[in-house]
């Protein structure tokens, strides 16, 4: 059977999910989370992928991001993915895939939802009690909000 096309509305942003294979870490140290990131940065400047919010937590990651085009978020996911995941097995000594299956993407059509997915996604390390306080966590784009380092 044949995949299903992803949806796709021009403008419309998309709250993007990647998970670990079988809940595995995807992040292990400071450094991984900081490699992810700037691949990240690369994938969506080249790809022309606004990234809106995000936070990479311990054996997932949430995005909130609009691609240019159709295919914006699914060339830079697999850019990012093919950069990240060499890095993560060459340094674990490790082989195989990180991610459960393909990312899972769904459109973010109205601005309540906006807003709700932007809260959903910067309050993840809070609901899984990493911290009190969203700001604390290094790993989110709340402490890019605030001005506090990244």
């Amino acid at each position: 059977m044949p995949r299903l096309r992803r949806p796709y509305l021009p403008g419309c942003a998309q709250h993007v999910i990647q998970s670990g294979n079988n809940r595995d870490a995807c992040f292990v140290f400071g450094q991984d989370y900081t490699t992810y990131l700037f691949h990240l940065k690369k994938a969506a400047e080249h790809y022309d992928v606004a990234i809106h919010a995000f936070v990479l937590m311990t054996n997932h990651v949430y995005l909130l991001a609009t691609p240019r085009d159709k295919g914006g978020i699914s060339r830079m996911t697999q850019a990012l993915g093919r950069r990240y995941v060499q890095y993560f097995n060459h340094t674990y000594t490790r082989s195989g895939t990180l991610w459960e299956g393909r990312y899972k993407s769904t459109l973010v059509d109205s601005e309540t939802y906006l807003f709700t997915v932007y809260r959903y996604i910067e309050l993840n390390p809070v609901r899984a009690r990493m911290v009190s306080h969203e700001s604390e966590y290094p790993w989110s784009s709340t402490r890019a909000y605030l001005l506090i380092e990244v």
